[in-house]
């Protein structure tokens, strides 16, 4: 039993593999929180509850308890106006114009199993025995707004999620003004605040912050989780480390505009929150409707960043994403985007392939240009049909021509944008994201269709099967290429404008469920300009991800790294490429640009033809290497050795789950005169054991890796790596 229920104590003690969450009913209805970290045994919890009386300034709930204020109270989903001055969790607008509302604990049911979240993305489990499920119920008696409160714990793993049900249950129409997914209170603010943040490029780099009074926090409006921050924060206690100490982790199962961060308060209390970014947000709840938030995931550690960053992957990667490729490993790909960009022909596209096949790929992946007139990036966005000046006997023939060397055919789609210079636009130019009288802001020469709308929903579905049911395709890369401006709605009435965003992710969603199930065989990676769009939304659709457009070694050291804090590595496309790199111009090795994509869902993005017969026997290497260790790249636990954030070499480690297998990576970004010597660490072996060195035949004790390590290599080159393969000696 993984929820215990107290009814005399009005109790509930939450039990994940490790991990205890306790809720606690006050006498007068008041939800409140009383502890999530390791799991503890069921004795006399209810003491973790502390109450003080304060100052007139924190006013006292109830008359007959003074000691008891809302404004200090640790709650579970906490309002404003009624005595707590904090971050509420919910905002309703009542008809009267005012905001005040009062949710008491109304009653409660335990159920095994993991409920489904109508419309929305979210973790689930195969069978009923796998979590329980606790739903809250909260009532405000004036109004009778329910708010359902939904808590699963999973037997296997250190997760809790949460979310939020709100329903009118009253007989007049609410304005639903925020919505958090998450509301959590820390008894003190001794912790560091980690958040993902970047730009395009630069997507999901490490930063963290000592917690201070008052208001910290990330947020999207871009409607997209965006690249520039991501619906992930982590509040790591003193002196955590990436293996010690106490992690507490929370990421938001949705791909649209988001909030997250911490409130401290003037009693050095700490309120993490997490849900739908609540700026330009409103929601019209009649009599009888309901508004679910999305899943936000909790993971606590004590075994620092990494334990936490491996119970997400474990999660994610079993209960996340779904499909027949959540098991398989992925292929090995070429992309011809840097290759050709727009100028291609089936004759070059072949050429591509055939030398792909001879070098061990495994499938090609077909890029932007090959529908409509789309010479360039001003045209066609829309217009799902093929180029017959590039293709003239159709698509159809080309898959067959990639077909012929054995080899699989993906296609690259851009469903969720429109070009004005297009047969689509000139058709429906009401189905674009727009406002009557004002500019329609162009980004990459394109406007956003109105996912909202079920017309274009039915068109986009209609569109994309057609193609996939043309040829015998077996993978698509999904883009998109702008963030949301001028948010409105032909179809929607001026009270529901603000409704636009999350109804746009709504149908987004549809439109990916039906797509997704309708083609089972084909591989779908998502992608917006590269991370835009990396959250575990997407993933539930999309089993990955392309990480970044930028595929320089160098910069993905970073990238990749700070992506695996929450996402697992089968999550990643990471591609080798031309040098100079297309995106910041370095010169890298080919062994480097090689090491480091190894790290991800491997393939190539660049013009194979142009090898030299060196540059093809090292790539075959490449390949030969990376089918060899990419069941435990894809499936193994992941280590992270040591930080691109904290100096000038970076390394990381995968281990199978029998700890008898592992490939480690390490990485020199510059060279410098008389180097130190030195020696890292090695992760996640058994003491125990022996562990051959592969190439050359040198065997080390477990015990000896995890606590001498080897000797960092010398290089006299920058940008300089090795790679290292173990296998236990049986």
């Amino acid at each position: 039993m993984t929820i215990l229920y107290d009814q005399q104590r009005s109790l509930f003690h939450l039990q994940a593999r490790d991990t205890s969450y306790v809720i606690h009913v006050t006498r007068t209805g008041y939800v409140a929180h009383l502890y999530w970290g390791k799991k503890v045994r069921d004795v006399q919890l209810e003491r973790l509850l502390e109450l003080k009386e304060r100052a007139s300034f924190t006013p006292s709930t109830e008359l007959d308890q003074l000691s008891l204020s809302l404004d200090t109270l640790p709650q579970e989903y906490p309002g404003y106006g009624n005595s707590d001055f904090r971050m509420p969790a919910y905002a309703v607008m009542l008809p009267n114009g005012t905001t005040v509302t009062d949710l008491r604990y109304e009653s409660h049911t335990i159920v095994n199993g993991k409920p489904a979240l109508i419309g929305l993305p979210a973790t689930y489990v195969e069978s009923d025995e796998e979590a329980e499920t606790l739903e809250l119920t909260l009532k405000d008696e004036l109004t009778g707004l329910l708010v359902v409160l939904s808590y699963t714990v999973f037997n296997a793993f250190n997760a809790i999620t949460r979310s939020a049900r709100i329903v009118n249950n009253g007989e007049e129409t609410l304005q639903l003004q925020r919505a958090f997914s998450l509301s959590l209170d820390f008894a003190h603010d001794r912790y560091e605040m980690l958040q993902l943040s970047g730009a395009w490029t630069r997507e999901r780099h490490v930063h963290k912050r000592k917690l201070e009074p008052g208001l910290q926090a990330i947020e999207s409006r871009r409607g997209s989780s965006s690249h520039m921050q991501n619906p992930f924060i982590a509040l790591l206690s003193e002196g955590a480390t990436e293996d010690h100490g106490d992690v507490y982790g929370v990421n938001l199962v949705y791909s649209g505009n988001f909030t997250a961060g911490v409130e401290v308060d003037q009693f050095h209390s700490a309120r993490l929150f997490m849900g739908i970014n609540p700026f330009d947000f409103n929601w019209r709840l009649q009599p009888g409707e309901q508004f679910q938030t999305p899943e936000a995931v909790m993971v606590y550690s004590e075994q620092g960043l990494g334990g936490m960053s491996r119970s997400f992957h474990d999660l994610y990667r079993s209960r996340l994403i779904r499909g027949a490729f959540r098991d398989q490993v992925r292929p090995i790909l070429v992309n011809n985007w840097e290759a050709t960009y727009f100028n291609f022909n089936a004759d070059k596209i072949e050429s591509i392939a055939r030398t792909g096949k001879e070098l061990g790929i495994e499938l090609f992946v077909l890029d932007d240009g090959w529908f409509g007139k789309r010479d360039n990036d001003t045209t066609s966005l829309g217009d799902w049909f093929v180029d017959r000046n590039k293709l003239p006997n159709g698509l159809e023939d080309l898959v067959s021509r990639v077909k012929r060397l054995d080899m699989q055919f993906g296609l690259w789609f851009e469903p969720e944008m429109i070009s004005p210079e297009s047969e689509l636009y000139r058709a429906h130019p009401d189905w674009c994201l727009h406002v009557d009288g004002r500019r329609r802001t162009q980004a990459r020469h394109q406007l956003i269709l109105d996912m909202s709308r079920t017309d274009v929903q039915d068109y986009i579905v209609k569109s994309i099967s057609d193609i996939l049911s043309s040829a015998p395709i077996t993978y698509v890369k999904w883009d998109m290429n702008r963030n949301m401006t001028e948010i409105g709605s032909a179809l929607l009435p001026p009270e529901r404008q603000r409704e636009t965003a999350h109804r746009y992710m709504l149908g987004l969603y549809s439109v990916l469920e039906k797509i997704t199930s309708s083609f089972p065989h084909v591989l779908f990676e998502s992608c917006s300009g590269g991370g835009g769009r990396f959250d575990a939304g997407m993933l539930y659709y999309m089993p990955q991800t392309w990480t970044s457009d930028n595929s320089d070694a160098v910069s993905r050291l970073k990238i990749q790294y700070g992506t695996s804090i929450v996402y697992p590595v089968s999550s990643m496309g990471a591609h080798v490429s031309a040098v100079p790199n297309h995106q910041v111009g370095r010169m890298t090795s080919l062994e480097t640009r090689g090491n480091v994509a190894l790290s991800g869902n491997f393939g190539y993005e660049l013009d194979l033809t142009r090898f030299t017969e060196e540059e093809k026997v090292a790539v075959k290497a490449q390949i030969e290497l990376y089918k060899d260790v990419r069941h435990l790249v894809q499936f193994g636990d992941f280590y992270r050795l040591l930080s691109p954030f904290e100096g000038n070499e970076t390394a990381w480690m995968f281990v199978s789950k029998d700890q008898s297998d592992a490939f480690v990576v390490f990485v020199s970004v510059l060279q410098e005169p008389n180097p130190k010597l030195n020696r890292f660490r090695l992760k996640g072996l058994d003491p125990n054991r022996d562990y051959r060195l592969q190439g050359e035949e040198t065997v080390y004790g477990g015990d000896q890796l995890l606590y001498a390590g080897l000797a960092t290599p010398q290089f006299n080159s920058d940008y300089a790596s090795k790679v290292y393969r173990f296998r236990a000696v049986e």
